[in-house]
């Protein structure tokens, strides 16, 4: 199709419903990552709405990575969401530096995205606390307009996003409004967060005011999704709480956030409220409460860290499974962008 047969700019009035979300291969996945993410996007899927999922390695090299690494990484971030239950054949799985539509559409969006916008951005601070902002990368500061790319790319209406994600969420929407108000066009979606579920947002074992990372030093903060049954178990065994049995109610975990913490992973991996956790378990001593989590974390963790053992000794499947859907992404992402082009005014005369 070439530029003169797409003049007409087409803006659609109703966006069709679709799921886009993606995680960093930066390092091993946690239970943070299969509860606040992964648990999610199986639901979604069963759900019958369209989804797509990226393992976002334009995103992870915003800091240095080793090639290899990053290489081992993804594979095993597909792996991950694969073992969860993500079907490549229902959903699109792929990463992201594949389908150059990303890229380009963010730089289009740092043309419409404000500085002031972007200096409001608490994640870049975070992250640089303590270091030399002035030594991070460009990459780093902008990747915000990025993930607005990764999103709008697809025209995606709905993001599973975590509490510490939704300010990122707000730039994609005010990219997107003010991209529609300076065309004069109704082009991009105004995306809407999906926040829900009781463990959202997992804190770490030795810990509960922090939240369960990779990149916390002690390996005892948090449950990788390679870990065996036995240590998934002592883990959870060893997690800091508090000497006061469970509460009658949720309300009484207000002020316990070890506690409450281990009763939100439970409830998570369970399927249930917390309301419910607390009535089955209201006076029990975390020697009763602690077995009961390990015993449910194991049966629950344990399938997908086999499969996923199973499934990293063939990369070349996994490569392939990203390469199909890197197709398939591509096919939705590039008529989008090159409908952004034709609104912005650039001449594209190369049949595509």
């Amino acid at each position: 199709m070439s530029v003169s047969e797409t003049s007409a700019v087409q803006t659609p009035k109703a966006f069709k419903p679709r799921i886009f979300s993606g995680i960093q291969p930066s390092g091993g996945l946690t239970l943070g990552n299969y509860l606040g993410a992964l648990k999610r996007f199986v639901e979604k899927q069963d759900e019958g709405i369209e989804t797509i999922y990226c393992l976002v390695d334009l995103h992870a090299i915003t800091v240095w990575q080793d090639p290899e690494k990053l290489r081992q990484q993804t594979r095993e971030g597909a792996a991950a969401f694969i073992a969860a239950g993500i079907d490549p054949a229902r959903s699109i799985l792929f990463n992201q530096s594949q389908v150059s539509a990303h890229a380009e559409l963010a730089w289009i969006f740092n043309c419409v995205a404000r500085l002031g916008w972007m200096n409001r951005m608490t994640q870049f601070k975070d992250k640089t606390a303590g270091k030399n902002a002035e030594a991070a990368s460009l990459g780093l500061y902008a990747y915000p307009s990025l993930m607005a790319a990764d999103i709008m790319a697809y025209h995606a209406t709905m993001v599973p996003v975590g509490d510490d994600q939704k300010q990122h969420l707000e730039l994609t929407r005010d990219i997107a409004i003010k991209f529609n108000n300076d065309y004069g066009v109704d082009f991009f979606p105004v995306v809407e967060p999906l926040i829900e579920g009781a463990a959202t947002r997992v804190m770490s074992l030795r810990d509960g005011t922090k939240k369960m990372s990779k990149s916390d030093p002690s390996d005892q903060s948090r449950i990788n999704l390679t870990d065996s049954a036995d240590a998934i178990a002592s883990k959870i065994r060893k997690a800091k709480t508090d000497p006061e049995p469970l509460p009658e109610t949720a309300e009484g975990l207000k002020d316990r956030p070890e506690a409450r913490n281990l009763v939100n992973i439970y409830a998570a991996l369970a399927g249930h409220s917390v309301d419910q956790v607390i009535q089955d378990f209201a006076g029990a001593q975390f020697g009763t409460f602690k077995p009961a989590l390990a015993d449910l974390a194991v049966a629950k963790l344990s399938p997908i860290t086999t499969e996923m053992n199973r499934l990293m000794a063939d990369p070349g499947e996994i490569d392939r499974i990203l390469g199909k859907g890197a197709d398939r992404a591509e096919a939705i992402a590039r008529p989008i962008l090159e409908q952004t082009k034709d609104i912005v005014g650039m001449i594209r005369s190369r049949q595509i």
